[in-house]
Protein backbone atom coordinates (compact mmCIF):
# COMPACT_ATOMS: atom_id res chain seq x y z
CA UNK A 1 0.00 0.00 0.00
CA UNK A 2 1.39 3.36 -0.95
CA UNK A 3 1.77 5.73 1.97
CA UNK A 4 0.42 9.24 1.71
CA UNK A 5 3.08 11.92 2.03
CA UNK A 6 3.35 13.49 5.46
CA UNK A 7 1.71 16.91 5.67
CA UNK A 8 4.05 19.86 5.70
CA UNK A 9 4.08 22.23 8.71
CA UNK A 10 2.14 24.74 6.65
CA UNK A 11 -0.48 22.17 5.75
CA UNK A 12 -0.79 21.08 9.38
CA UNK A 13 -1.24 24.68 10.43
CA UNK A 14 -3.86 25.24 7.71
CA UNK A 15 -5.78 22.14 8.78
CA UNK A 16 -5.67 23.18 12.41
CA UNK A 17 -6.99 26.63 11.51
CA UNK A 18 -9.81 25.13 9.48
CA UNK A 19 -10.86 22.95 12.39
CA UNK A 20 -10.93 25.72 14.95
CA UNK A 21 -12.94 28.83 14.26
CA UNK A 22 -12.37 31.87 16.44
CA UNK A 23 -15.10 32.86 18.88
CA UNK A 24 -17.03 35.89 17.74
CA UNK A 25 -15.72 39.04 19.40
CA UNK A 26 -17.95 41.73 20.83
CA UNK A 27 -18.20 44.66 18.38
CA UNK A 28 -16.20 47.71 19.35
CA UNK A 29 -19.18 50.02 18.99
CA UNK A 30 -21.87 47.84 20.52
CA UNK A 31 -25.24 49.39 21.40
CA UNK A 32 -26.26 48.27 24.87
CA UNK A 33 -30.03 48.49 24.33
CA UNK A 34 -29.81 46.44 21.13
CA UNK A 35 -27.58 43.89 22.82
CA UNK A 36 -30.02 43.60 25.74
CA UNK A 37 -32.95 43.08 23.37
CA UNK A 38 -31.04 40.37 21.51
CA UNK A 39 -30.21 38.67 24.80
CA UNK A 40 -33.91 38.64 25.66
CA UNK A 41 -34.65 37.02 22.31
CA UNK A 42 -32.08 34.33 23.07
CA UNK A 43 -33.59 33.75 26.51
CA UNK A 44 -37.06 33.37 25.00
CA UNK A 45 -35.78 31.09 22.27
CA UNK A 46 -33.82 28.81 24.57
CA UNK A 47 -36.08 28.85 27.62
CA UNK A 48 -39.54 29.12 26.13
CA UNK A 49 -40.84 31.41 28.90
CA UNK A 50 -39.45 34.44 30.70
CA UNK A 51 -40.56 36.38 33.75
CA UNK A 52 -39.95 40.10 34.04
CA UNK A 53 -37.82 39.81 37.18
CA UNK A 54 -35.72 37.04 35.60
CA UNK A 55 -35.18 39.19 32.51
CA UNK A 56 -34.01 42.09 34.68
CA UNK A 57 -31.64 39.85 36.62
CA UNK A 58 -30.18 38.28 33.48
CA UNK A 59 -29.47 41.68 31.95
CA UNK A 60 -28.43 43.35 35.18
CA UNK A 61 -30.91 46.19 34.66
CA UNK A 62 -33.86 47.62 36.55
CA UNK A 63 -37.23 45.89 36.08
CA UNK A 64 -38.57 49.06 34.46
CA UNK A 65 -35.84 48.87 31.82
CA UNK A 66 -36.48 45.19 31.20
CA UNK A 67 -40.21 45.95 30.91
CA UNK A 68 -39.58 48.58 28.23
CA UNK A 69 -37.41 46.19 26.23
CA UNK A 70 -39.96 43.39 26.48
CA UNK A 71 -42.74 45.80 25.52
CA UNK A 72 -40.88 46.53 22.28
CA UNK A 73 -40.52 42.82 21.58
CA UNK A 74 -44.27 42.42 22.11
CA UNK A 75 -44.95 45.41 19.84
CA UNK A 76 -42.86 43.88 17.05
CA UNK A 77 -44.38 40.43 17.54
CA UNK A 78 -41.30 38.70 18.94
CA UNK A 79 -42.98 38.03 22.29
CA UNK A 80 -46.45 37.73 23.78
CA UNK A 81 -47.63 37.46 27.37
CA UNK A 82 -49.53 34.41 28.51
CA UNK A 83 -52.21 34.23 31.18
CA UNK A 84 -49.60 34.21 33.97
CA UNK A 85 -48.01 37.43 32.63
CA UNK A 86 -44.92 35.53 31.54
CA UNK A 87 -43.42 36.24 28.16
CA UNK A 88 -43.30 33.52 25.52
CA UNK A 89 -41.99 33.55 21.93
CA UNK A 90 -44.27 35.51 19.63
CA UNK A 91 -45.28 34.94 16.01
CA UNK A 92 -42.29 36.81 14.60
CA UNK A 93 -40.01 34.16 16.13
CA UNK A 94 -42.13 31.24 15.00
CA UNK A 95 -43.62 28.84 17.49
CA UNK A 96 -41.55 28.55 20.65
CA UNK A 97 -39.69 25.41 21.65
CA UNK A 98 -41.72 22.66 23.25
CA UNK A 99 -38.70 20.55 24.24
CA UNK A 100 -38.59 21.87 27.79
CA UNK A 101 -38.01 19.63 30.79
CA UNK A 102 -41.62 19.78 31.98
CA UNK A 103 -43.06 18.95 28.56
CA UNK A 104 -40.71 16.01 28.23
CA UNK A 105 -41.93 14.73 31.56
CA UNK A 106 -45.54 15.40 30.60
CA UNK A 107 -45.06 13.36 27.46
CA UNK A 108 -43.44 10.54 29.42
CA UNK A 109 -46.31 10.47 31.91
CA UNK A 110 -48.94 10.60 29.18
CA UNK A 111 -47.52 7.90 26.91
CA UNK A 112 -48.87 4.80 28.73
CA UNK A 113 -52.30 6.42 29.23
CA UNK A 114 -52.44 7.32 25.55
CA UNK A 115 -51.50 3.79 24.54
CA UNK A 116 -54.27 2.32 26.71
CA UNK A 117 -56.86 4.73 25.34
CA UNK A 118 -55.79 4.08 21.76
CA UNK A 119 -56.01 0.33 22.31
CA UNK A 120 -59.44 0.71 23.91
CA UNK A 121 -60.90 2.81 21.09
CA UNK A 122 -58.59 1.66 18.28
CA UNK A 123 -58.26 5.31 17.28
CA UNK A 124 -55.44 7.87 17.21
CA UNK A 125 -54.69 9.74 20.44
CA UNK A 126 -52.72 12.99 20.63
CA UNK A 127 -51.04 15.03 23.37
CA UNK A 128 -50.63 18.76 22.83
CA UNK A 129 -49.63 21.96 24.60
CA UNK A 130 -50.47 25.56 23.79
CA UNK A 131 -47.80 28.01 22.65
CA UNK A 132 -49.43 31.40 22.20
CA UNK A 133 -52.25 31.06 19.67
CA UNK A 134 -51.02 27.66 18.47
CA UNK A 135 -50.89 24.13 19.79
CA UNK A 136 -47.93 21.84 19.29
CA UNK A 137 -48.51 18.11 19.19
CA UNK A 138 -46.02 16.50 21.56
CA UNK A 139 -46.94 12.86 20.99
CA UNK A 140 -49.25 10.61 18.99
CA UNK A 141 -50.34 7.01 19.42
CA UNK A 142 -52.00 5.72 16.27
CA UNK A 143 -54.87 3.28 16.12
CA UNK A 144 -54.55 0.10 14.05
CA UNK A 145 -57.51 0.58 11.71
CA UNK A 146 -56.53 0.63 8.05
CA UNK A 147 -58.39 3.93 7.75
CA UNK A 148 -57.01 6.04 10.59
CA UNK A 149 -55.60 9.46 11.41
CA UNK A 150 -51.82 9.46 11.14
CA UNK A 151 -49.02 10.68 13.37
CA UNK A 152 -49.23 14.40 14.22
CA UNK A 153 -46.19 14.64 16.52
CA UNK A 154 -44.39 17.95 15.96
CA UNK A 155 -47.30 19.44 14.05
CA UNK A 156 -48.30 23.02 14.90
CA UNK A 157 -51.92 24.09 14.35
CA UNK A 158 -54.13 27.04 15.35
CA UNK A 159 -55.41 26.49 18.89
CA UNK A 160 -58.84 27.87 18.01
CA UNK A 161 -59.30 25.22 15.30
CA UNK A 162 -58.25 22.04 17.13
CA UNK A 163 -60.32 20.18 19.73
CA UNK A 164 -57.51 20.10 22.28
CA UNK A 165 -56.65 23.72 21.62
CA UNK A 166 -60.23 24.83 22.18
CA UNK A 167 -60.36 22.78 25.40
CA UNK A 168 -57.29 24.66 26.63
CA UNK A 169 -58.53 28.07 25.48
CA UNK A 170 -61.85 27.55 27.25
CA UNK A 171 -60.01 27.70 30.58
CA UNK A 172 -58.40 31.08 29.94
CA UNK A 173 -59.88 34.33 31.19
CA UNK A 174 -61.85 36.39 28.63
CA UNK A 175 -59.25 39.22 28.59
CA UNK A 176 -56.59 36.69 27.63
CA UNK A 177 -58.73 35.35 24.79
CA UNK A 178 -59.22 38.95 23.65
CA UNK A 179 -55.47 39.54 23.72
CA UNK A 180 -54.71 36.36 21.80
CA UNK A 181 -57.21 36.83 18.98
CA UNK A 182 -58.37 40.47 18.89
CA UNK A 183 -55.22 42.46 19.66
CA UNK A 184 -52.45 44.10 17.65
CA UNK A 185 -50.33 41.01 18.28
CA UNK A 186 -53.03 38.88 16.67
CA UNK A 187 -53.05 41.17 13.62
CA UNK A 188 -49.27 40.95 13.29
CA UNK A 189 -49.31 37.16 13.45
CA UNK A 190 -52.37 36.73 11.28
CA UNK A 191 -54.25 34.97 14.09
CA UNK A 192 -57.08 37.47 14.36
CA UNK A 193 -60.60 36.11 14.62
CA UNK A 194 -62.84 38.44 12.65
CA UNK A 195 -65.00 40.75 14.73
CA UNK A 196 -68.20 39.28 13.33
CA UNK A 197 -67.01 35.72 14.17
CA UNK A 198 -65.62 36.43 17.63
CA UNK A 199 -68.97 36.30 19.57
CA UNK A 200 -69.70 32.85 18.12
CA UNK A 201 -66.22 31.69 19.12
CA UNK A 202 -66.77 32.90 22.69
CA UNK A 203 -70.09 31.04 22.79
CA UNK A 204 -68.33 27.91 21.62
CA UNK A 205 -65.81 28.24 24.46
CA UNK A 206 -68.72 28.65 26.90
CA UNK A 207 -70.14 25.39 25.57
CA UNK A 208 -66.77 23.69 25.95
CA UNK A 209 -66.62 24.77 29.59
CA UNK A 210 -70.13 23.45 30.21
CA UNK A 211 -69.55 20.11 28.48
CA UNK A 212 -66.00 19.52 29.63
CA UNK A 213 -64.81 18.72 26.12
CA UNK A 214 -64.31 20.33 22.72
CA UNK A 215 -64.94 19.00 19.24
CA UNK A 216 -63.35 19.64 15.86
CA UNK A 217 -65.36 18.64 12.82
CA UNK A 218 -62.94 18.84 9.89
CA UNK A 219 -61.76 22.23 11.17
CA UNK A 220 -58.08 21.57 10.51
CA UNK A 221 -58.15 18.82 7.91
CA UNK A 222 -60.75 17.46 5.53
CA UNK A 223 -62.08 14.08 6.58
CA UNK A 224 -60.78 14.30 10.17
CA UNK A 225 -62.79 14.96 13.32
CA UNK A 226 -61.61 14.98 16.93
CA UNK A 227 -62.67 15.37 20.52
CA UNK A 228 -60.36 16.90 23.13
CA UNK A 229 -60.15 17.52 26.86
CA UNK A 230 -57.81 19.70 28.90
CA UNK A 231 -55.24 18.37 31.35
CA UNK A 232 -54.55 20.04 34.70
CA UNK A 233 -51.72 20.07 37.20
CA UNK A 234 -52.05 19.70 40.96
CA UNK A 235 -53.02 23.37 41.25
CA UNK A 236 -55.89 22.99 38.81
CA UNK A 237 -54.11 24.93 36.07
CA UNK A 238 -54.31 23.67 32.49
CA UNK A 239 -51.02 22.25 31.17
CA UNK A 240 -52.09 20.59 27.94
CA UNK A 241 -54.77 18.50 26.32
CA UNK A 242 -55.51 15.01 25.07
CA UNK A 243 -57.51 14.48 21.89
CA UNK A 244 -58.89 11.48 20.05
CA UNK A 245 -58.88 11.90 16.27
CA UNK A 246 -60.91 9.75 13.90
CA UNK A 247 -61.93 9.73 10.26
CA UNK A 248 -64.99 11.97 10.04
CA UNK A 249 -67.09 9.10 8.72
CA UNK A 250 -66.46 7.11 11.91
CA UNK A 251 -66.68 9.87 14.51
CA UNK A 252 -70.38 9.48 15.35
CA UNK A 253 -70.03 5.74 15.95
CA UNK A 254 -66.99 6.25 18.16
CA UNK A 255 -68.73 9.07 20.05
CA UNK A 256 -71.84 6.97 20.65
CA UNK A 257 -69.62 4.08 21.73
CA UNK A 258 -68.43 5.92 24.84
CA UNK A 259 -65.72 8.27 23.60
CA UNK A 260 -66.43 11.02 26.15
CA UNK A 261 -66.38 8.69 29.15
CA UNK A 262 -63.23 6.91 27.98
CA UNK A 263 -61.35 10.16 27.33
CA UNK A 264 -62.52 11.67 30.63
CA UNK A 265 -61.26 8.63 32.58
CA UNK A 266 -57.92 8.75 30.77
CA UNK A 267 -57.51 12.43 31.66
CA UNK A 268 -58.48 11.72 35.27
CA UNK A 269 -55.89 8.97 35.60
CA UNK A 270 -53.21 11.03 33.88
CA UNK A 271 -53.91 14.02 36.12
CA UNK A 272 -53.24 11.79 39.14
CA UNK A 273 -49.78 11.11 37.72
CA UNK A 274 -49.28 14.78 36.85
CA UNK A 275 -50.21 15.79 40.41
CA UNK A 276 -47.55 13.44 41.77
CA UNK A 277 -44.85 14.82 39.47
CA UNK A 278 -43.63 18.33 38.58
CA UNK A 279 -44.97 18.08 35.02
CA UNK A 280 -45.59 21.80 34.76
CA UNK A 281 -43.70 25.03 34.08
CA UNK A 282 -41.66 26.37 36.99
Amino acid sequence: MQKSPAPTPGARQGRKSAQKKPVQKRPTYSIEAVDNALQLLQLLRDGGTLRLKDAAEELGVAPSTAHRLLAMLVYRGFAVQDETRRYVPGPAMGVGPAGLSWTRLLRSLAQPHMELLSAQLNETVNLMVRVGTKVRFLATVEGTNVLRVGDRQGTVLPANKTSGGKAILAELDPPMIQQLFRSNNAEISGDTIAEEDFPAFLRELDSVRSNGFAANFEGTEDGVSALGMALHNRHGNVVGAISVATPATRFRAVFDGGLVAALRETCRQLEIDIAANPAEPD
